[in-house]
């Protein structure tokens, strides 16, 4: 297949204007193959060749102005359209498409539960060509109008209402101007609730086997809906500008939500069949917040090329927290970004991948969907945040509404957007996206406390890193008046860095904090006694999103070796059995389970720490033993599962189907239990095979193939490595599920041998089944377990030598870089 450049679709933007697609889909030809007939109206601004993009199972037809074009001609994904005269075009191509397995082009998934199937589109960046012919970039925006044959009992979702005609038939109203990779249909048998808001319909969906699920939550989702609309039309002068909207909640998709104008598409784990906690269900919400703020950044404003996705993402992502926080009960939303969000952008602009929030220019659509990563979202909202605090809301929603306003229906560029803004300030912001949208990497801050007299100082800064910083820093004050044990705020400090002089600050602070509030995206480090505050009295600090900021500088400080593991381990045990914030302590045991025990600690180490977070979850579940504190006891249990280091109290759990003095478990602890089980050898065939018949869903599925990877057994890795990478059979979803059970760190010797071997079934995997199973073969199936010099030099041979596909290029880069900051961090360690 051939990629878009950017040059390409420049010229083709140049010659071409697209009107309208007519797309009639037939879903009732059978489970491999389905219909596609388009017909596409476009002009031509002067005489010329194009092309325009098909991946079909089997073309059967093209015609131009009523005349045949041969099939044969289809070189790849690309249909050539030679000796174009100016003036207006009808193009019409009949094919055959595949469906997907993958979460890409047509999906189709049948429920194990009931049988029954359903099919929906992600055409995003580039996969529209899989379900239609298309002039397939941004800028050619187009109205759709879209009709489908359906089996009988289905019901057709797409971008705008649908009706049902008759036979099968449904046919969906034109859209206004879209992107051709915001089209969507979702199809099947849906469980479906419906009301209406401001006097448009609006939807939810899922399979009908979430039904009760689904219900469950209706009133909490459309709440938070209701809300974010109605709040988005209090910030933004252009109204919702489709005639509709649902929420579909589908199958083994591969990414949070996907913003369709009109049909969100949304990965339907967020339909809890168990139980979670308060700040997972805030996770939903913001994830609902984010797709609706798409509806003006992205669907009626669309980027001219993929260079300016950060005006689609990173603008959702601040959008999506800082509206939940005005409109919902979920008012402390900016903790959950700090602690579990926020880590996901530093981590990406540390490594040698790393790009600007806004890259220069992006050559083709494969670099293109390397970028959607933590910069263009974490860091880019981060960003947006700092420029609010530096400009003020006002004039940022001033400029936004200019640019809602002078392209509406349209495409803009980065230098768009800033001639808005400009409009609406005195300030330089020409300058202020220079340095933060034009830059990469971390900036680091470290205090500097000068002594003065009589028992004062002040403050001096140190920045590593060259953009400007509008920051509060926090000064705290042990009280005197209990144990010493809490801080108190004395006074935040509003500096503009880099600074002039030295800033008076009085008496020296027990705690002074840096970017105090998570305003600015930078490192933040500790003056010595500020650290040993810290170390001593981090519960006491009075505000969660202060107690956030300084977790990830502990955690900053580890990954770059400043700070020992085992010392953050003291720390969370000392500290999280009294922390009140479910984002926190969910932040904290993550990053300790995941990167400490298992990366950053040498194997001899590991079983202590392991047995430090046992501890520290049994002080939690001790404290939640009353009852009242559901969500912490739910994350104490979980945690407490995954670092067991024996079977035997996990095994009683499931045995009882019930963790003494609650939670009972539910199939989402059932298979967590079970998985660990496996690990350890605890379990069998046998009893995973019994767990499968008692919940036989698509997440049971995924369950025993977790487990069945996991089992210390030749055999039993024999076979999932078949299944990962000698066999195309696996979905993305159990793909996924079967990489996740086959590392672990306990099994280290059983599967040494895999090692070597992944590094070349990776790059087939990925050449024979794109980009989707190469992500999911880039993430979950690399050996991270494998700390050691080996490893890596393996990996760097493969980049070096293996021409690994793009996309799995990209995560093999950043798992190798993250290897090798382990084994330096190791080696502090040892030394």
């Amino acid at each position: 297949m051939s990629v878009l450049t950017r040059d390409e679709a420049q010229t083709r933007a140049g010659l071409l204007d697209v009107h309208r697609y007519t797309i009639q889909l037939d879903l009732t030809t059978g489970d491999e193959i389905f219909e596609s007939r388009t017909v596409i109206r476009f002009s031509a601004r002067a005489d010329g060749d194009t092309f325009v993009e098909v991946r079909p199972a089997e073309l059967r037809s093209v015609t131009l102005d009523g005349q045949p074009l041969d099939p044969e001609a289809l070189d790849g994904n690309r249909l050539p359209l030679k000796n174009l005269t100016a003036g207006e075009h009808e193009l019409r191509v009949h094919a055959h498409m595949r469906y997907s397995r993958t979460g890409e082009g047509m999906h189709r998934f049948t429920d194990p539960t009931d049988g029954e199937t359903y099919v929906y589109t992600q055409l995003f960046l580039d996969d529209v060509q899989r379900v239609f012919a298309a002039f397939d970039q941004p800028d050619l925006k187009a109205v759709f109008e879209l009709s489908v044959k359906a089996p009988q009992g289905w019901t057709v979702l797409a971008n705008s209402v649908t009706q049902h005609t008759g036979d099968g038939l449904w046919q969906a109203a034109p859209t206004p101007l879209i992107s051709t990779y915001l089209v969507a249909v979702a199809a099947g048998p849906w469980h479906s609730v419906r009301t209406e808001h401001r006097g448009l319909p609006f939807g939810l969906h899922c399979r009908r086997s979430l039904a009760p699920y689904l219900d469950t939550d209706a009133d909490e989702l459309l709440d938070v809906t209701r809300a974010c609309f109605d709040r988005y039309h209090e910030k933004f002068d252009e109204p919702y500008p489709f005639d509709s909207y649902d929420q579909a909640f589908v199958p083994e998709f591969n990414a949070g939500a996907m913003e369709n104008p009109g049909l969100v598409t949304f990965r339907d784990e967020f339909v809890y069949r168990s139980a979670v906690t308060d700040t997972e269900r805030q996770t939903r919400a913001v994830v609902v917040a984010h797709e609706m703020a798409h509806m003006w950044f992205g669907d009626l404003v669309t980027l001219k090329w993929w260079d300016d996705i950060w005006l689609n993402e990173s603008f959702a992502e601040y959008m999506g927290y800082q509206t939940l926080t005005e409109a919902t009960r979920f008012t402390d939303t900016w903790t959950d970004f700090g602690v579990n969000r926020k880590s996901w952008g530093y981590d990406a602009d540390q490594r040698p991948s790393t790009h600007p929030v806004a890259p220069e220019a992006v050559d083709d659509t494969a670099s293109a969907l390397l970028n959607f990563d933590g910069i263009s979202y974490a860091k880019g909202a981060s960003a947006l945040r700092q420029l609010v605090a530096w400009l003020g809301e006002k004039d940022f929603l001033a400029g936004i509404n200019t640019h809602f306003t002078r392209h509406k229906f349209g495409n803009a560029t980065l230098a768009d957007f800033i001639d808005s803004l400009a409009g609406a300030t005195e300030r330089d912001v020409h300058a202020w996206a220079d340095a933060w949208l034009r830059t990469t990497g971390v900036d680091t801050l470290t205090p500097h406390l000068v002594p003065g007299e009589n028992g004062t100082c002040a403050l001096t800064v140190d920045r590593t890193g060259s953009r400007p910083h509008r920051i509060a820093a926090g000064l705290y004050d042990r009280d005197l008046g209990d144990d010493g044990g809490h801080l108190m705020l004395r006074e935040r400090l509003h500096l503009d860095l880099p600074q002039t002089g030295a800033h008076p600050i009085g008496k020296r602070p027990a705690l002074l904090l840096l970017n105090d509030g998570d305003l600015s995206y930078a490192k933040v480090r500790f003056d010595p006694e500020s650290f040993e505050t810290v170390r001593k009295d981090l519960s006491g600090l009075p505000e969660p999103l202060t107690r956030a900021v300084v977790w990830n500088a502990l955690r900053d400080a580890v990954r770059d070796g400043e700070l020992a593991p085992a010392a953050y381990l003291e720390t969370a045990r000392a500290h999280l059995p009294l922390e009140t914030d479910l984002a926190i302590v969910q932040g904290v045991l993550a990053f300790a389970s995941t990167y400490i025990t298992d990366r950053y600690v040498t194997p001899e180490k590991r079983p202590a720490a392991l047995a430090t977070l046992s501890e520290l979850c049994r002080d939690l579940m001790r404290r939640t033993e009353d009852g009242d504190h559901p969500g912490l006891r739910l994350i104490a249990v979980r945690h407490r599962i995954d670092v067991a280091a024996h079977p035997d109290t996990i095994a009683a759990w499931l045995a009882d189907g019930t963790v003494p003095g609650g939670p009972e478990l539910d199939p989402e602890l059932r298979w967590r239990v079970l998985g660990r089980l496996a690990v350890l050898g605890a379990t069998d065939e046998a009893a995973i095979a019994a767990e499968l018949e008692r919940d036989p869903s698509a997440t049971g599925l995924e369950g025993a193939a977790r487990c069945r990877a996991a089992l210390p057994d030749p055999e039993a890795k024999a076979r999932a490595w078949e299944a990962m990478f000698g066999s195309d059979e696996l979905s993305n979803y159990l793909f996924t599920a079967t990489a996740q059970g086959f590392w672990q760190p306990e099994q280290a010797d059983l599967v040494r041998g895999y090692v070597p071997r992944y590094y070349t079934d990776a790059v087939d995997v990925a050449d024979r089944r794109g980009p989707a199973i190469a992500e999911a073969a880039g993430r979950w199936a690399f050996p991270a377990h494998a700390v050691d010099p080996e490893n890596l030099r393996l990996g760097e041979d493969s980049l070096r030598d293996a021409a690994p596909t793009p996309a799995l290029r990209r995560k093999l880069a950043d798992q190798l870089d993250d290897l090798a900051r382990a084994l330096r961090v190791q080696e502090s360690t040892k030394a």
